[in-house]
């Protein structure tokens, strides 16, 4: 385990890492996830031995510190994994990213473009204020008080069912709940917009069992390799581990 400070405070930023060759493999988590948990049986494929990994934890989840004087922005966020790479002597990594972390490599890659130089995104947000669901919009439909502390963060944890609460109970409710209020507030310029001015190979995967990626056209025309896993919903490492090894080790092996 490694980690780095990240907000001028003390307060650090933690991963797991393994030694190897070439661009190193960064594995980024969505909200309320820890990447090590929805990466590891990926990154021990044999397609992709030899590869330098890290799997890191964003602030306020996994095994990462958790301030409570922190912002947990998506601008924030990419702030401190930068920090991590940096502290790593990482510079044009490959970002393997999952949901809400996709949009935190969307904003790094933009800011920080000697840290990368491929992104693998999964199901990624693009957009601000997504359509309502049981993640970020859910929770960021309660205050910070109702969440924290009035019952919000238990009603969730029973809403999303054992497999995310696994993970989701392990965060800090604080930065959970500021982390969802920024990805529904999404960025400025959008991490879409972001997304497409990149100059650097950009494969955004979506799970076949319901593929309905909005601006697809848009995003291909761009230069946004947009690639349909089949049998898979929003955790495709799970239900295709298969292709998505594909993914990750084809293109980097090109």
């Amino acid at each position: 385990m490694r980690q780095a400070e990240f907000d001028g405070r003390g307060s650090r930023i933690r991963w797991t890492e393994s030694e190897g060759e070439g661009p190193a493999l960064v594995y980024v988590h969505g909200l309320g996830s820890m990447s090590a948990v929805y990466h590891a049986h990926i990154a021990g494929h044999p397609a992709l031995a030899g590869r330098r990994l890290l799997f890191v934890d964003l602030p306020g989840h996994g095994i990462s510190d958790r301030p409570a004087d922190f912002g947990y922005t998506l601008e924030d966020h990419a702030g401190a994994l930068a920090a991590a790479l940096d502290a790593a002597s990482v510079t044009g990594a490959e970002l393997v990213a999952h949901s809400m972390g996709g949009a935190v490599a969307v904003v790094l890659a933009d800011r920080r473009p000697d840290l990368v130089t491929r992104l693998v995104l999964t199901e990624a947000n693009l957009d601000p204020h997504p359509r309502p669901t049981s993640g970020s919009s859910g929770i960021a439909s309660y205050s910070e008080e109702e969440f924290v502390q009035g019952g919000g963060f238990a009603a969730v944890l029973e809403r999303v069912g054992p497999l995310w609460a696994a993970t989701m109970r392990l965060a800090d409710p604080l930065g959970l709940h500021r982390t969802a209020v920024g990805l529904v507030r999404g960025t400025e310029p959008t991490m879409r917009e972001l997304l497409m001015k990149l100059p650097l190979d950009r494969t955004y995967l979506v799970g076949g069992l319901d593929d309905s990626l909005p601006g697809r056209a848009e995003l291909v025309g761009s230069g946004v390799r947009v690639v349909t896993i089949p049998d898979a919903g929003h955790n495709i490492m799970f239900d295709n581990p298969a292709a998505f090894v594909r993914e990750v080790a084809g293109r980097a092996a090109a």
